[in-house]
């Protein structure tokens, strides 16, 4: 079994805690916490070195257990916990790369944010969110991320500008516009170990449906 071994935040979605994630967020260094994402890990007993946002959705008793110290308030109401919490990792404490759980899934308003935010970052393999059954980033230019044959991979933008290539998909992509609202590229088929991408004017947003 291999350890996960970076830098991981967990945010306030709805989290079951499937044992691979608990194994990521038991060996992950640093572990954080976006405001209410500290409940989760109170719940198995992992205490995050820091907790971020505006502590309005902490528990009360998880903010005893885990002490004063490791909250760090930050209450500006034109962010989320989760973009002060990414920003704080990335600009603060130096991580290289962050892997998020507890992104999506949650309120459909947050959901929205949430990849909002991954697509203006688009900061490709250095910030991913993960659930047991996908993985989604957010590149801008080319990149060749690992897949397996039969997988489900889907593709979007926000910005109908954007042109995108894809290749070792079944359906390949041809400097598309995959404008969410309209022509997306949703459930293709990897083809074998590598999809390759290519995305000109603005970020592409990536998720691969783990079989």
């Amino acid at each position: 079994m291999t350890l996960f071994e970076g830098s991981l935040l967990v945010a306030n979605a709805p989290l079951k805690w499937h044992p691979r994630l608990a194994r990521m967020a038991s060996t992950a260094s640093p572990l954080l916490a976006a405001d209410g994402g500290a409940n989760h890990l109170a719940r198995i007993g992992l205490r995050p070195e820091k907790v971020i946002g505006d502590l309005d959705s902490i528990s009360t008793s998880a903010r005893a257990w885990l002490g004063e110290p490791s909250m760090l308030h930050l209450p500006d109401q034109s962010r989320t916990d989760l973009d002060k919490a990414v920003a704080y990792a990335f600009d603060e404490m130096g991580v290289e790369r962050l892997t998020v759980l507890a992104a999506l899934g949650g309120r459909t308003d947050h959901d929205a944010s949430n990849l909002g935010l991954l697509a203006r970052l688009a900061m490709g393999e250095r910030l991913v969110f993960e659930d047991v059954g996908q993985r989604v980033l957010a590149l801008i230019g080319e990149a060749a991320l690992l897949a397996a044959p039969g997988e489900a991979w889907s593709f979007w933008t926000f910005d109908p500008a954007v042109r995108v290539s894809i290749d070792g998909v079944r359906w390949q992509v041809r400097d598309a516009d995959l404008s969410a609202g309209t022509t997306p590229s949703i459930s293709n088929e990897a083809t074998g170990e590598e999809i390759r991408i290519q995305a000109t004017g603005g970020a592409v947003v990536v998720a691969r449906h783990y079989r």
